[in-house]
């Protein structure tokens, strides 16, 4: 008779519960329509794109007509985690709207990301009373996407959706004011592609999931696809870590335990990628390759010391810039130059970059971030 083996069964489990979580989620990654199919569907929009994209690498211009009152604006962010990407986004934001001496009134929230929920909601309505001209938020989780909804019915403040670049199909009648940030699915294949060439195309990897929603929509199931047309290559275990990173780590150890000729994990962010990096490092299986996601200063940091084995690079202040700049045409009523989409350039970056490159690089991602505000 065959041994048992608990961890194959736990295995299909597992599987199992992964796949109905896929199956719930469904309706929403059909919903999305990505950015050349959004279009294709609005060929106007490419050409105001463009000109947007060059308003926004270019040195800041000020405003040519006195404004009644300063913008109203409130921000909530998922900023409470190891990435700067957040923190980031508001200095650059802050640092464009002084330098084209557009005057603004801020408040701005902070939360952790996929646990804090209700938290969330309690900020929003807090960001409301207080009658904000613009609002900017993100969209990952089924209840962020039940307070947006909320808020395009009312119709006002006007909604900046951070994090997100591909509109949803339910919202076209009444979309946000603005879509941006930087493609997860172009992101993800890039790396995609360095990855699997690494491992010669076969082997078993790990993926480390975000919490269930859109990053890992984007950035997990992008990849898993990428590595499924390949019959070599195997998903031994996914899990999703809430972007813990003890999780992250704690579900390291245990695929490491049960696969000991893992090849390769995939991590869905920053976090993720920093726990599985803990326990590569404790079990001394560096050669275990993992990738970051971002491109931020830690990400940075470990990639030079060898720790992480690829990233892609967000040019992380033109998102902040972008939004700044849309707020500043919609004050002059040149709304008509805004596009619905804005997503910020991405460079894929490994372990055996050349140091001139990262520091070419995060001078022109971190242009305004690494300022103090005092100094602006």
């Amino acid at each position: 008779m065959a041994r048992f083996s608990w961890n194959k069964l736990l295995a299909v489990i597992f599987s199992v519960i992964i796949t109905a979580l896929h199956s719930s989620m469904a309706y929403a990654a059909e919903d999305y329509i990505r950015i050349n199919t959004y279009i294709d569907q609005h060929p106007e929009q490419n050409s105001i794109m463009g000109k947007f994209a060059e308003i926004v690498r270019a040195p800041a211009i000020p405003i040519t007509k006195a404004l009644k009152r300063p913008a109203r604006i409130a921000i909530i962010y998922p900023g409470l985690q190891t990435s700067d990407y957040w923190r980031r986004s508001q200095d650059s934001f802050e640092h464009r709207m002084r330098n084209t001496r557009t005057p603004y009134k801020l408040k701005s929230f902070f939360s952790r990301p996929s646990v804090d929920s209700a938290l969330q909601s309690q900020q929003l309505s807090e960001a409301l009373a207080w009658q904000p001209d613009y609002l900017v938020f993100t969209l990952d989780t089924a209840p962020q996407s039940r307070m947006i909804e909320r808020i395009l019915a009312r119709g006002t403040p006007k909604l900046i959706l951070q994090n997100i670049t591909t509109p949803l199909q339910r919202w076209q009648t009444h979309p946000p004011f603005l879509y941006v940030g930087f493609d997860h699915a172009q992101g993800t294949r890039l790396m995609a592609e360095w990855m699997l060439n690494k491992i010669d195309h076969k082997g078993k990897y790990l993926m480390l999931y975000f919490s269930p929603g859109y990053v890992s929509q984007m950035r997990g199931d992008t990849f898993a696809n990428e590595a499924a047309k390949h019959p070599d290559i195997t998903q031994v275990a996914a899990y999703y870590t809430q972007g813990n990173r003890d999780k992250a780590y704690q579900a390291t150890l245990r695929t490491l335990q049960q696969h000991p000729d893992l090849k390769m994990i995939f991590a869905n962010s920053t976090d993720v990628a920093l726990g599985a990096l803990q326990a590569l490092r404790e079990t001394n299986r560096l050669d275990v390759l993992l990738n970051g996601w971002g491109g931020g200063e830690s990400e940075l940091i470990e990639l030079q010391q060898k720790g992480l084995d690829v990233t892609v690079m967000r040019i992380n202040d033109d998102n902040g810039i972008a939004m700044a700049e849309a707020i500043k045409l919609d004050q002059q009523s040149q709304s008509e130059h805004i596009p619905h989409i804005f997503s910020g350039d991405i460079k894929l970056l490994t372990k055996d970059q050349l140091q001139a490159d990262i520091n070419q690089l995060k001078r022109q991602a971190f242009r305004l971030s690494n300022i103090p505000l005092e100094a602006n």
